[in-house]
Protein backbone atom coordinates (compact mmCIF):
# COMPACT_ATOMS: atom_id res chain seq x y z
CA UNK A 1 0.00 0.00 0.00
CA UNK A 2 2.80 2.43 0.88
CA UNK A 3 4.55 1.80 -2.45
CA UNK A 4 1.41 2.63 -4.43
CA UNK A 5 0.81 6.05 -2.83
CA UNK A 6 3.53 7.96 -4.76
CA UNK A 7 2.28 6.42 -8.00
CA UNK A 8 -1.32 7.41 -7.25
CA UNK A 9 -0.25 10.96 -6.41
CA UNK A 10 1.80 11.22 -9.59
CA UNK A 11 -1.02 9.95 -11.78
CA UNK A 12 -3.51 12.30 -10.14
CA UNK A 13 -1.20 15.25 -10.73
CA UNK A 14 -0.67 14.36 -14.40
CA UNK A 15 -4.39 13.83 -14.97
CA UNK A 16 -5.32 17.15 -13.41
CA UNK A 17 -2.60 19.17 -15.09
CA UNK A 18 -1.90 17.88 -18.63
CA UNK A 19 -0.99 21.35 -19.82
CA UNK A 20 1.63 21.68 -17.12
CA UNK A 21 3.21 18.38 -18.19
CA UNK A 22 3.48 19.61 -21.76
CA UNK A 23 4.96 22.99 -20.84
CA UNK A 24 8.64 22.24 -20.41
CA UNK A 25 9.41 25.96 -20.29
CA UNK A 26 7.66 26.55 -16.99
CA UNK A 27 8.17 23.56 -14.67
CA UNK A 28 8.50 25.74 -11.57
CA UNK A 29 5.24 27.55 -12.26
CA UNK A 30 3.43 24.27 -12.85
CA UNK A 31 4.77 22.78 -9.63
CA UNK A 32 3.72 25.86 -7.68
CA UNK A 33 0.21 25.69 -9.16
CA UNK A 34 -0.09 22.03 -8.26
CA UNK A 35 1.10 22.73 -4.72
CA UNK A 36 -1.34 25.61 -4.18
CA UNK A 37 -4.24 23.54 -5.46
CA UNK A 38 -3.34 20.56 -3.29
CA UNK A 39 -3.11 22.75 -0.18
CA UNK A 40 -6.46 24.36 -1.02
CA UNK A 41 -8.14 20.97 -1.47
CA UNK A 42 -6.77 19.41 1.71
CA UNK A 43 -7.47 22.47 3.86
CA UNK A 44 -11.02 22.66 2.53
CA UNK A 45 -11.54 18.96 3.21
CA UNK A 46 -10.29 19.45 6.77
CA UNK A 47 -12.88 22.17 7.37
CA UNK A 48 -15.69 20.16 5.81
CA UNK A 49 -14.89 16.89 7.57
CA UNK A 50 -14.28 18.69 10.86
CA UNK A 51 -17.53 20.60 10.36
CA UNK A 52 -19.74 17.56 9.90
CA UNK A 53 -18.06 15.85 12.85
CA UNK A 54 -18.92 18.86 15.02
CA UNK A 55 -22.43 18.80 13.58
CA UNK A 56 -22.65 15.17 14.72
CA UNK A 57 -22.09 16.52 18.23
CA UNK A 58 -25.58 18.02 17.98
CA UNK A 59 -26.88 14.45 17.90
CA UNK A 60 -24.69 13.72 20.91
CA UNK A 61 -26.17 16.59 22.88
CA UNK A 62 -29.67 15.50 21.92
CA UNK A 63 -29.11 11.90 23.04
CA UNK A 64 -27.28 12.92 26.22
CA UNK A 65 -30.03 15.31 27.25
CA UNK A 66 -32.82 12.94 26.26
CA UNK A 67 -31.26 10.32 28.50
CA UNK A 68 -30.70 12.60 31.48
CA UNK A 69 -34.13 14.24 31.62
CA UNK A 70 -37.19 12.41 32.89
CA UNK A 71 -39.33 10.54 30.37
CA UNK A 72 -42.13 13.13 30.53
CA UNK A 73 -39.78 15.77 29.09
CA UNK A 74 -37.87 13.87 26.40
CA UNK A 75 -39.82 15.07 23.35
CA UNK A 76 -39.42 18.69 24.42
CA UNK A 77 -35.68 18.26 24.87
CA UNK A 78 -35.28 16.69 21.45
CA UNK A 79 -37.30 19.51 19.89
CA UNK A 80 -35.12 22.13 21.57
CA UNK A 81 -31.96 20.53 20.22
CA UNK A 82 -33.03 20.41 16.60
CA UNK A 83 -34.61 23.86 16.78
CA UNK A 84 -31.58 25.57 18.29
CA UNK A 85 -29.36 24.03 15.63
CA UNK A 86 -31.62 25.34 12.86
CA UNK A 87 -31.84 28.79 14.46
CA UNK A 88 -28.07 28.95 14.84
CA UNK A 89 -27.63 28.18 11.15
CA UNK A 90 -29.83 31.04 10.04
CA UNK A 91 -28.71 33.61 12.61
CA UNK A 92 -25.01 32.96 12.09
CA UNK A 93 -25.48 33.35 8.33
CA UNK A 94 -27.65 36.45 8.71
CA UNK A 95 -25.51 38.52 11.10
CA UNK A 96 -23.33 36.30 13.31
CA UNK A 97 -20.50 35.57 10.88
CA UNK A 98 -20.05 39.24 9.96
CA UNK A 99 -20.11 40.21 13.65
CA UNK A 100 -17.38 37.69 14.34
CA UNK A 101 -15.10 38.48 11.40
CA UNK A 102 -13.44 40.89 11.68
CA UNK A 103 -13.38 41.59 15.40
CA UNK A 104 -12.79 45.33 15.03
CA UNK A 105 -14.95 47.75 13.03
CA UNK A 106 -14.98 51.43 12.30
CA UNK A 107 -18.40 52.90 12.99
CA UNK A 108 -19.16 54.21 9.46
CA UNK A 109 -20.83 51.44 7.55
CA UNK A 110 -20.75 48.95 10.42
CA UNK A 111 -24.48 48.18 10.19
CA UNK A 112 -24.16 47.47 6.50
CA UNK A 113 -21.23 45.19 7.14
CA UNK A 114 -23.09 43.23 9.80
CA UNK A 115 -26.37 42.83 7.93
CA UNK A 116 -24.80 41.45 4.77
CA UNK A 117 -25.57 37.72 4.84
CA UNK A 118 -22.56 35.51 4.30
CA UNK A 119 -21.99 34.42 0.72
CA UNK A 120 -20.03 31.47 -0.59
CA UNK A 121 -17.74 30.91 -3.55
CA UNK A 122 -19.48 31.14 -6.94
CA UNK A 123 -19.90 27.86 -8.82
CA UNK A 124 -16.51 26.67 -10.07
CA UNK A 125 -14.73 29.77 -8.80
CA UNK A 126 -12.42 28.58 -6.05
CA UNK A 127 -9.17 30.52 -5.69
CA UNK A 128 -6.21 28.35 -4.72
CA UNK A 129 -4.25 31.27 -3.28
CA UNK A 130 -6.96 31.72 -0.61
CA UNK A 131 -5.81 28.49 1.03
CA UNK A 132 -9.35 27.10 1.50
CA UNK A 133 -12.88 27.76 0.28
CA UNK A 134 -14.92 30.43 2.03
CA UNK A 135 -17.89 28.07 2.20
CA UNK A 136 -15.93 25.46 4.13
CA UNK A 137 -14.75 28.07 6.63
CA UNK A 138 -18.27 29.38 7.16
CA UNK A 139 -19.66 25.85 7.61
CA UNK A 140 -16.99 24.94 10.16
CA UNK A 141 -17.37 28.13 12.19
CA UNK A 142 -21.15 27.79 12.20
CA UNK A 143 -20.91 24.44 13.98
CA UNK A 144 -19.12 26.07 16.91
CA UNK A 145 -21.87 28.66 17.20
CA UNK A 146 -24.53 25.93 17.36
CA UNK A 147 -22.55 24.04 19.99
CA UNK A 148 -22.64 27.05 22.30
CA UNK A 149 -26.44 27.06 22.22
CA UNK A 150 -26.64 23.31 22.84
CA UNK A 151 -24.92 23.76 26.19
CA UNK A 152 -27.71 26.03 27.47
CA UNK A 153 -30.45 23.60 26.51
CA UNK A 154 -29.58 20.86 28.99
CA UNK A 155 -29.13 23.09 32.03
CA UNK A 156 -32.60 24.65 31.74
CA UNK A 157 -34.44 21.44 30.91
CA UNK A 158 -37.77 20.37 32.41
CA UNK A 159 -39.10 23.83 33.40
CA UNK A 160 -38.33 26.45 30.73
CA UNK A 161 -40.96 27.53 28.20
CA UNK A 162 -40.15 26.81 24.59
CA UNK A 163 -40.63 30.20 22.98
CA UNK A 164 -38.54 32.21 25.46
CA UNK A 165 -35.78 29.63 25.07
CA UNK A 166 -35.91 29.92 21.29
CA UNK A 167 -35.83 33.71 21.48
CA UNK A 168 -32.78 33.58 23.72
CA UNK A 169 -31.16 31.20 21.23
CA UNK A 170 -31.66 33.81 18.50
CA UNK A 171 -29.79 36.40 20.57
CA UNK A 172 -27.08 33.99 21.71
CA UNK A 173 -26.21 32.64 18.27
CA UNK A 174 -26.75 35.88 16.34
CA UNK A 175 -25.15 38.38 18.72
CA UNK A 176 -23.65 37.20 22.02
CA UNK A 177 -21.44 34.36 20.79
CA UNK A 178 -20.20 36.14 17.63
CA UNK A 179 -19.18 39.24 19.58
CA UNK A 180 -17.19 37.48 22.29
CA UNK A 181 -15.65 35.04 19.81
CA UNK A 182 -14.57 37.97 17.64
CA UNK A 183 -12.37 39.22 20.47
CA UNK A 184 -10.08 36.25 19.85
CA UNK A 185 -10.83 34.49 16.56
CA UNK A 186 -11.86 37.67 14.74
CA UNK A 187 -8.59 39.46 15.49
CA UNK A 188 -9.99 41.46 18.42
CA UNK A 189 -8.33 42.77 21.56
CA UNK A 190 -7.82 39.39 23.24
CA UNK A 191 -5.97 38.11 20.21
CA UNK A 192 -3.77 41.19 20.24
CA UNK A 193 -3.02 40.66 23.95
CA UNK A 194 -1.82 37.11 23.36
CA UNK A 195 -4.79 35.25 24.82
CA UNK A 196 -4.88 31.65 23.60
CA UNK A 197 -7.91 29.38 23.25
CA UNK A 198 -7.13 26.91 20.48
CA UNK A 199 -10.59 25.43 19.89
CA UNK A 200 -12.83 27.16 22.40
CA UNK A 201 -12.68 25.93 26.01
CA UNK A 202 -13.78 29.44 27.01
CA UNK A 203 -14.96 30.98 23.72
CA UNK A 204 -17.46 28.16 23.14
CA UNK A 205 -17.84 25.95 26.20
CA UNK A 206 -17.44 28.36 29.11
CA UNK A 207 -19.46 30.95 27.17
CA UNK A 208 -22.32 28.48 26.82
CA UNK A 209 -21.88 27.64 30.50
CA UNK A 210 -22.09 31.29 31.54
CA UNK A 211 -25.28 31.74 29.49
CA UNK A 212 -26.70 28.58 31.09
CA UNK A 213 -25.76 29.76 34.59
CA UNK A 214 -27.51 33.08 34.08
CA UNK A 215 -30.61 31.29 32.82
CA UNK A 216 -30.61 28.82 35.72
CA UNK A 217 -30.43 31.64 38.27
CA UNK A 218 -33.26 33.64 36.71
CA UNK A 219 -35.37 30.55 36.03
CA UNK A 220 -34.99 28.83 39.38
CA UNK A 221 -34.84 25.14 40.25
CA UNK A 222 -37.31 22.43 39.30
CA UNK A 223 -40.27 21.94 41.61
CA UNK A 224 -39.34 19.55 44.39
CA UNK A 225 -35.61 19.51 43.57
CA UNK A 226 -34.59 21.14 46.83
CA UNK A 227 -36.60 20.26 49.94
CA UNK A 228 -37.45 22.73 52.72
CA UNK A 229 -35.13 20.81 55.06
CA UNK A 230 -32.22 21.60 52.74
CA UNK A 231 -31.85 18.14 51.24
CA UNK A 232 -31.62 17.57 47.51
CA UNK A 233 -34.19 15.31 45.84
CA UNK A 234 -32.59 13.14 43.14
CA UNK A 235 -34.44 13.17 39.82
CA UNK A 236 -32.94 10.31 37.76
CA UNK A 237 -32.88 10.52 33.97
CA UNK A 238 -35.06 8.41 31.74
CA UNK A 239 -32.50 6.43 29.78
CA UNK A 240 -28.83 6.01 30.67
CA UNK A 241 -28.26 4.02 27.48
CA UNK A 242 -29.15 7.11 25.45
CA UNK A 243 -26.99 9.29 27.68
CA UNK A 244 -24.03 6.94 27.15
CA UNK A 245 -24.61 6.90 23.40
CA UNK A 246 -24.71 10.68 23.42
CA UNK A 247 -21.39 10.82 25.25
CA UNK A 248 -19.70 8.55 22.72
CA UNK A 249 -21.11 10.65 19.86
CA UNK A 250 -19.75 13.81 21.48
CA UNK A 251 -16.39 12.13 22.05
CA UNK A 252 -16.21 11.23 18.36
CA UNK A 253 -17.31 14.68 17.22
CA UNK A 254 -14.64 16.28 19.36
CA UNK A 255 -11.94 15.04 17.01
CA UNK A 256 -13.41 17.38 14.42
CA UNK A 257 -13.86 20.12 17.01
CA UNK A 258 -10.22 20.12 18.05
CA UNK A 259 -8.49 18.53 15.08
CA UNK A 260 -9.90 20.80 12.40
CA UNK A 261 -9.13 23.85 14.56
CA UNK A 262 -5.56 23.42 13.32
CA UNK A 263 -7.11 25.16 10.27
CA UNK A 264 -4.65 23.56 7.85
CA UNK A 265 -3.60 20.12 6.71
CA UNK A 266 -1.87 20.99 3.43
CA UNK A 267 1.63 20.28 4.70
CA UNK A 268 3.48 17.46 6.42
CA UNK A 269 3.83 19.50 9.61
CA UNK A 270 0.12 20.37 9.74
CA UNK A 271 -0.87 16.75 9.14
CA UNK A 272 1.40 15.65 11.98
CA UNK A 273 -0.06 18.31 14.26
CA UNK A 274 -3.64 17.25 13.50
CA UNK A 275 -2.77 13.67 14.42
CA UNK A 276 -1.12 14.91 17.62
CA UNK A 277 -4.31 16.83 18.48
CA UNK A 278 -6.39 13.69 17.95
CA UNK A 279 -4.22 11.70 20.34
CA UNK A 280 -4.17 14.37 23.05
CA UNK A 281 -7.92 14.87 22.77
CA UNK A 282 -8.59 11.18 23.21
CA UNK A 283 -6.20 10.82 26.15
CA UNK A 284 -7.76 13.76 27.99
CA UNK A 285 -11.24 12.28 27.59
CA UNK A 286 -10.03 8.91 28.83
CA UNK A 287 -8.37 10.50 31.84
CA UNK A 288 -11.51 12.51 32.64
CA UNK A 289 -13.63 9.36 32.68
CA UNK A 290 -11.14 7.40 34.81
CA UNK A 291 -10.81 10.31 37.25
CA UNK A 292 -14.60 10.37 37.64
CA UNK A 293 -14.63 6.63 38.33
CA UNK A 294 -12.05 7.05 41.09
CA UNK A 295 -13.63 10.15 42.63
CA UNK A 296 -17.17 8.76 42.76
CA UNK A 297 -15.96 5.46 44.21
CA UNK A 298 -13.97 7.22 46.92
CA UNK A 299 -16.50 9.95 47.72
CA UNK A 300 -19.83 8.15 47.30
CA UNK A 301 -18.79 4.53 47.82
CA UNK A 302 -20.23 3.56 44.44
CA UNK A 303 -19.44 4.52 40.85
CA UNK A 304 -21.93 6.97 39.35
CA UNK A 305 -22.35 6.43 35.59
CA UNK A 306 -23.67 9.94 34.97
CA UNK A 307 -20.58 11.38 36.67
CA UNK A 308 -18.32 9.18 34.55
CA UNK A 309 -20.05 10.38 31.37
CA UNK A 310 -19.63 13.98 32.43
CA UNK A 311 -16.06 13.25 33.51
CA UNK A 312 -15.17 12.21 29.97
CA UNK A 313 -16.83 15.33 28.58
CA UNK A 314 -15.07 17.54 31.14
CA UNK A 315 -11.76 16.03 30.05
CA UNK A 316 -12.60 16.90 26.46
CA UNK A 317 -13.58 20.46 27.36
CA UNK A 318 -10.38 20.89 29.40
CA UNK A 319 -8.02 19.92 26.58
CA UNK A 320 -9.87 22.01 23.99
CA UNK A 321 -8.07 25.23 24.92
CA UNK A 322 -4.71 23.71 23.96
CA UNK A 323 -4.73 20.23 22.43
CA UNK A 324 -1.56 20.69 20.38
CA UNK A 325 1.36 21.57 22.65
CA UNK A 326 0.88 19.19 25.63
CA UNK A 327 2.62 15.84 25.82
CA UNK A 328 0.43 12.78 26.21
CA UNK A 329 1.17 12.74 29.95
CA UNK A 330 0.25 16.42 30.26
CA UNK A 331 -2.98 15.78 28.35
CA UNK A 332 -3.84 13.00 30.81
CA UNK A 333 -3.25 15.34 33.74
CA UNK A 334 -5.30 18.15 32.19
CA UNK A 335 -8.20 15.87 31.32
CA UNK A 336 -8.06 14.01 34.63
CA UNK A 337 -8.21 17.21 36.67
CA UNK A 338 -11.12 18.38 34.51
CA UNK A 339 -13.02 15.15 35.17
CA UNK A 340 -12.41 15.41 38.92
CA UNK A 341 -13.47 19.06 38.95
CA UNK A 342 -16.80 18.20 37.34
CA UNK A 343 -17.51 15.61 40.04
CA UNK A 344 -16.88 18.07 42.87
CA UNK A 345 -18.75 21.01 41.30
CA UNK A 346 -22.05 19.11 40.92
CA UNK A 347 -22.73 18.91 44.70
CA UNK A 348 -21.48 22.49 45.11
CA UNK A 349 -24.19 23.72 42.74
CA UNK A 350 -26.80 21.74 44.67
CA UNK A 351 -25.69 23.44 47.88
CA UNK A 352 -26.24 26.79 46.15
CA UNK A 353 -29.60 25.49 44.84
CA UNK A 354 -28.61 26.03 41.24
CA UNK A 355 -30.43 23.33 39.31
CA UNK A 356 -28.41 22.07 36.33
CA UNK A 357 -30.26 19.07 34.93
CA UNK A 358 -27.46 17.55 32.85
CA UNK A 359 -24.37 18.97 34.56
CA UNK A 360 -23.47 21.37 31.78
CA UNK A 361 -22.17 24.07 34.13
CA UNK A 362 -19.53 21.82 35.79
CA UNK A 363 -18.55 20.26 32.46
CA UNK A 364 -18.52 23.24 30.13
CA UNK A 365 -18.13 26.29 32.34
CA UNK A 366 -15.85 25.16 35.16
CA UNK A 367 -13.79 22.63 33.19
CA UNK A 368 -13.59 25.17 30.35
CA UNK A 369 -12.09 27.73 32.71
CA UNK A 370 -9.64 25.15 34.02
CA UNK A 371 -8.54 24.17 30.52
CA UNK A 372 -8.03 27.78 29.50
CA UNK A 373 -6.14 28.92 32.58
CA UNK A 374 -3.70 25.99 32.39
CA UNK A 375 -2.67 26.67 28.77
CA UNK A 376 0.60 28.48 29.70
CA UNK A 377 1.81 25.31 31.43
CA UNK A 378 2.39 23.77 27.99
CA UNK A 379 2.31 26.78 25.66
CA UNK A 380 5.01 29.37 26.47
CA UNK A 381 3.56 31.89 24.01
CA UNK A 382 0.92 33.03 26.48
CA UNK A 383 0.70 33.85 30.21
CA UNK A 384 -1.55 33.08 33.15
CA UNK A 385 -2.42 36.77 33.50
CA UNK A 386 -3.49 37.06 29.88
CA UNK A 387 -5.51 33.87 30.12
CA UNK A 388 -7.26 35.13 33.26
CA UNK A 389 -8.09 38.45 31.57
CA UNK A 390 -9.63 36.59 28.64
CA UNK A 391 -11.74 34.35 30.88
CA UNK A 392 -13.00 37.26 32.98
CA UNK A 393 -13.75 39.41 29.92
CA UNK A 394 -15.71 36.71 28.12
CA UNK A 395 -17.42 35.47 31.29
CA UNK A 396 -18.53 38.91 32.42
CA UNK A 397 -19.87 39.85 29.00
CA UNK A 398 -21.76 36.61 28.35
CA UNK A 399 -23.14 36.27 31.88
CA UNK A 400 -24.30 39.89 32.24
CA UNK A 401 -25.89 40.12 28.79
CA UNK A 402 -27.51 36.69 29.18
CA UNK A 403 -28.83 37.61 32.63
CA UNK A 404 -30.36 40.79 31.22
CA UNK A 405 -31.98 38.94 28.30
CA UNK A 406 -33.38 36.21 30.56
CA UNK A 407 -34.70 38.85 32.99
CA UNK A 408 -36.41 40.78 30.19
CA UNK A 409 -38.01 37.59 28.89
CA UNK A 410 -39.14 36.69 32.39
CA UNK A 411 -40.71 40.12 32.95
CA UNK A 412 -42.44 40.30 29.56
CA UNK A 413 -43.62 36.84 28.56
CA UNK A 414 -42.53 34.59 31.38
CA UNK A 415 -39.88 31.91 31.00
CA UNK A 416 -41.17 29.19 33.30
CA UNK A 417 -44.04 26.77 32.83
CA UNK A 418 -46.68 26.49 35.53
CA UNK A 419 -46.23 24.14 38.47
CA UNK A 420 -49.00 21.93 37.12
CA UNK A 421 -47.40 21.77 33.66
CA UNK A 422 -44.02 20.94 35.19
CA UNK A 423 -45.51 18.08 37.21
CA UNK A 424 -47.41 16.76 34.21
CA UNK A 425 -44.37 17.10 31.99
CA UNK A 426 -43.42 19.50 29.22
CA UNK A 427 -44.09 16.90 26.55
CA UNK A 428 -47.82 17.28 27.25
CA UNK A 429 -47.96 20.94 28.31
CA UNK A 430 -45.59 22.38 25.70
CA UNK A 431 -45.58 19.85 22.85
CA UNK A 432 -48.77 17.84 23.13
CA UNK A 433 -46.94 14.61 22.34
CA UNK A 434 -44.87 12.13 24.31
CA UNK A 435 -41.65 10.29 23.58
CA UNK A 436 -42.80 7.14 25.36
CA UNK A 437 -46.61 6.99 24.98
CA UNK A 438 -46.74 3.23 25.61
CA UNK A 439 -45.56 3.78 29.19
CA UNK A 440 -48.25 6.29 30.10
CA UNK A 441 -50.83 4.99 32.54
CA UNK A 442 -54.42 5.08 31.31
CA UNK A 443 -56.38 7.89 32.91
Amino acid sequence: MQKTLPLIATLATLAAYPAAAQDAAAPAEAAAAVSADVVYIFNTLLFLIGGFLVMWMAAGFAMLEAGLVRSKNVTTQLFKNISLFAIAGIMYWLIGYNLMYPGEWTMPGVIGEIFSPKGIDPVGAGVADDGYSSGSDFFFQLMFCATTASIVSGTLAERVKLWPFLIFTVVLTGVIYPIEASWQWGGGFLSEMGFSDFAGSTLVHAAGGFAALAGAIVLGARHGKYRPDGRMQPMPGSNLALATLGTFILWLGWFGFNGASQLAIGSVNDAADVSRIFVNTNMAASAGAVAAVIVTQLVYGKIDLTMVLNGALAGLVSITAEPLTPTIFASILIGGVGGAIACFVVPMLDKMKIDDVVGAIPVHLVAGIWGTIIVPATNPDTSFVTQAIGIVSIGAFVFVVSFIIWSILKATMGIRVSKEAEITGLDISEMGMEAYPDFVQAK
